[in-house]
């Protein structure tokens, strides 16, 4: 063979050569292991799936190709070079960009200083403000992003925060892109825009791993998919030959369709909950509906309809006005969460981590917060009881912890939505309002919390379930109202309930259509 055979086939190696290689990767804190075994290449120019239940290692892995932290065991090849990254910069310069489940900005900066922050644009030796934010603008744009880049990032809803962080890890060019859940709170026309981002990531050579738990975005998305389970790999597939029912009994050992309890039926009961002529400016307009004990209603429509803001108002949490609201029969009077309370409501919001718990505090005092005057008959807290209500709720809701002295922020977020489901059972609710009840969450510990509300219905309660998931409802509610542009304007129940007819109603009013009443 001659020098230049040679050269050709060094060149034609090289082009057959995986971006990256994982051989043996492994990570211990002491003696537990949370991933081990793992050999996985990533190519130029494909989306490549990692998808297992919270706790399967999934965010585990992406640390240790992006130098958050280092491999206990195993290697690392770059272009076929072994890598050891000492740190995050280290990978980025490598070409490697992570964006990260959690909001990770400065709340008290804009949005521009975000996007640049210790990569300043200069001219002359001065920061060039113009510059970047003409470049701000054209970024946000392509993701559908509409935040005013002198904006601060604490002034923004969360979806707008999530654009801007994504728009932050593709402001320059990356060989491995890495996204983590990066759509757990965007609005479906985002994460319709977003998909395409990532296609054309794709497109143009790059390599990406994408995580997520929703199943139809894998399946649209991957090339291929590694599932993992209890730190290690099950496997690595063509996504062309996996469907989400696969997906699914990979990743749990289960088939899809177990993943919801049988249907009740719709319930015939007196009404425990009914509004009438619920208005909240600008977002709900005369809104009137029924929760009977025994049935999960669920509330469907686009992103903006009004769901959210409806119970919001109920609640006191935005003003509103209504014509009256009963519990039991009873006229009742709600400007508050408390009042809410107090006549049998709990409320579980959209945003556990913002609103939901105290991230930053230990599990006991967040799921005894809101029923201390019930608990409690003395002018101090008696730990004793606490532990107690912390050790039933941890068994009665499968809280998986590995010290029930850790901080809430530092369950995972099914972990975190039973602790908040907990801490609302706690007040003895006659009606049970849950907003996007499995956001962010596994299928594991999604089919969990189905069953805790399941349970909930057969004990007699009312529960009213906010959800963008279609399947979800579908699969879950005995009746579901649509809302389009602040109104309900269709009801389904029974055989009548299809992902079809909701997005129909959802989108043009549907043969459904309702022009007014109680639902």
């Amino acid at each position: 063979m001659n020098a230049a055979e040679v050269m050709i086939e060094a060149a034609s190696h090289l082009e057959t050569l995986p971006l990256m290689q994982l051989s043996g990767l492994g990570k211990a804190y002491g003696a537990v292991t949370v991933l081990s075994g793992v050999d996985l290449d990533i190519r130029s120019g494909e989306v490549h799936a990692i998808i297992g239940e919270n706790g399967a290692g999934k965010s585990t892995l992406m640390r240790l190709i992006s130098g958050h932290v280092k491999p206990s065991a195993g290697t690392i090849r770059l272009s076929g070079e072994l890598v050891e990254f000492q740190n995050p910069a280290a990978a980025e310069n490598a070409g490697i960009a992570l964006v990260h489940q959690e909001i990770l900005l400065a709340d008290g900066l804009t949005v521009v200083e975000n996007l640049f922050l210790g990569r300043e644009l200069t001219r002359n030796g001065v920061i060039d403000d113009r510059a970047m934010e003409r470049i701000a603008v054209q970024r946000l744009a392509d993701l559908g992003c509409t935040a005013s880049p002198r904006a601060l990032i604490r002034s923004l809803p969360i979806a707008q925060r999530q654009l801007v962080q994504i728009a932050r890890a593709l402001l320059e060019d990356h060989r491995l892109v890495i996204f983590d859940e990066p759509t757990a709170v965007l609005t479906t026309t985002e994460v319709d825009t977003l998909l395409g981002i990532v296609r054309g990531l794709r497109d143009q050579g790059a390599a990406v791993l994408y995580i997520s738990h929703r199943l139809n975005e894998v399946e649209a998305l991957a090339d291929r998919i590694t599932v993992l389970r209890d730190g290690k790999m099950i496997g690595t597939y063509d996504a062309a030959n996996v469907t989400q029912e696969d997906m699914a009994r990979l990743m749990v050992g289960r088939e899809l369709s177990m993943l919801y309890p049988p249907k009740r039926g719709v319930s015939t009961a007196a009404p425990v909950l009914e509004i009438e002529h619920l208005s909240v400016p600008g977002f709900v307009e005369d809104a009137s509906l029924v929760a009977r004990p025994g049935e999960v209603l669920g509330l469907g429509g686009m992103i903006g309809a009004g769901r959210t803001e409806l119970f919001e108002g109920l609640l006191g949490l935005r003003p509103a006005k209504v014509g009256e609201v009963r519990v039991s029969g009873k006229a009742v009077r709600i400007r508050s969460v408390a009042d809410g309370v107090d006549v049998g409501i709990g409320y579980l919001t959209e945003d556990r981590k913002g609103k939901g718990l105290l991230l930053r505090e230990r599990l006991a005092p967040n799921l005894v917060l809101t029923a201390l005057s019930r608990l409690y008959r003395k002018p101090y807290i008696e730990q004793s009881l606490e532990q107690r209500e912390l050790d039933r709720a941890v068994d009665e809701y499968d809280i998986r912890v590995r010290s029930k002295r850790l901080e809430a922020g530092q369950l995972s977020g099914g972990n975190q939505q039973k602790l908040l489901l907990a801490k609302i059972m706690m007040l003895d609710p006659k009606v049970v309002i849950i907003d996007e009840p499995t956001r962010g969450i596994d299928i594991g510990n999604k089919s969990q919390i189905y069953s805790f509300i399941d349970a909930l219905i057969r004990a007699g309660k009312a529960c009213i379930v906010i959800s963008s998931e279609l399947q979800e409802l579908v699969g879950l509610c005995d009746r579901i109202l649509v809302m389009r542009a602040g109104s309900i304007v269709a009801e389904f129940a029974g055989n009548d309930i299809t992902e079809e007819a909701v997005v129909l109603a959802a989108t043009s009013g549907g043969p459904n259509a309702a022009a007014g009443g109680k639902h």
